[in-house]
């Protein structure tokens, strides 16, 4: 795959089929316009483009928009990569590009730089400033520059288009289920593993805490989940707590810290990823440290359960 991240490097080429977007998460969705751009490129006997924006382009033209991402911009080129995306241009989404008319973008990034046979969008499409830019603008614009434009119908699951909005929804309110299901994959969250209060080795359930490589990556609902942790290359299985701990501080901030099944290795300063299997129970606040371990012995049984059920049901 080759990575653009200056436009002065893509060389013209007027048999180029490209879609443009923020691609957040890499959903089902998102991934029927990939496969649709491969497929005209194909078609075309030209190459594909597919082009995408860093920052997240809410976080710039709105201050008060505190959105929380799903995908970081290096897990989303990863995922190009498993899909196997040709090319990839990345824009930095700036206050002065967000102010480009979208004809203005149109022509001057994609017809005198870039060229181009098809443009594929998703059914929502807008580009350009204050989201000017839609399916009309691009058949308006076809007609001046000989182009196709292609609309991918929505993605739908139970009669529900898939979003990256329903998918941010969900995991707000813990439905990692569903979330999983519009991802088409587990979602996940990386960081390395710092040092904590030790608490949890204290009450017989070591926990690695986590400090996530990204603070911008959306972390689910607060709550006990069901979850696979891969440290050092391996995989293993675990239970995930994201909360304040109301039990023994009264506030604080929000921690990520997981239990894996059966290691005590030591992984201080290593990198981990945990992946989203399911939620157990939210986060509750309890009148003793021995109330507690009792219900996290219980937590830690109805894990086993869901991965027991999964792992089997697989089989």
């Amino acid at each position: 795959m080759e990575i653009f991240d200056d436009l002065s490097k893509i060389v013209k080429n007027d048999k180029t089929t490209l879609t443009i977007g923020t691609f957040d998460g890499v959903h089902l969705g998102h991934r029927k316009i990939l496969e649709t751009v491969k497929q005209k490129a194909l078609l075309h006997g030209g190459r594909s483009l597919i082009i995408t924006f860093n920052p997240h382009p809410k976080t710039v033209v709105s201050s008060n928009y505190d959105i929380k991402i799903l995908t970081g911009l290096d897990e989303k080129l990863q995922l190009f990569e498993q899909l196997n995306v040709e090319n990839v241009l990345i824009i930095n989404f700036s206050k002065e590009f967000s102010r480009l008319s979208s004809e203005d973008f149109f022509k001057q990034y994609i017809v005198d730089r870039i060229g181009l046979k098809e443009i594929v969008i998703g059914h929502d499409h807008h580009f350009g400033r204050n989201r000017s830019g839609n399916e009309r603008t691009l058949l308006e614009l076809s007609k001046n520059y000989s182009f196709n434009v292609t609309t991918v119908e929505a993605f739908e699951i139970n009669g529900e288009a898939v979003s990256s909005t329903k998918i941010r929804n969900a995991l707000q309110r813990g439905n990692v289920k569903t979330a999983n299901v519009y991802l088409g994959r587990p979602y996940s969250f990386k960081g390395v593993v710092v040092e904590g209060d030790k608490r949890g080795r204290a009450l017989g359930f070591p926990t690695a805490n986590i400090r996530p490589d990204n603070h911008e990556k959306l972390l689910p609902n607060l709550g006990i989940y069901a979850v696979e942790a891969k440290v050092r290359n391996t995989k293993f299985f675990g239970l995930l707590s994201v909360g304040k701990r109301p039990t023994f501080y009264q506030s604080g901030s929000v921690v990520p810290e997981v239990y894996i099944y059966d290691f005590d290795d030591d992984i201080y300063g290593e990198e981990i990823t945990v992946s989203l299997i399911e939620r157990i129970r939210g986060e509750e606040k309890y009148s003793s440290a021995e109330e507690l371990i009792v219900q996290m012995n219980k937590d830690k049984e109805a894990g086993l359960e869901i991965l027991n059920r999964l792992y089997t049901s697989a089989d």
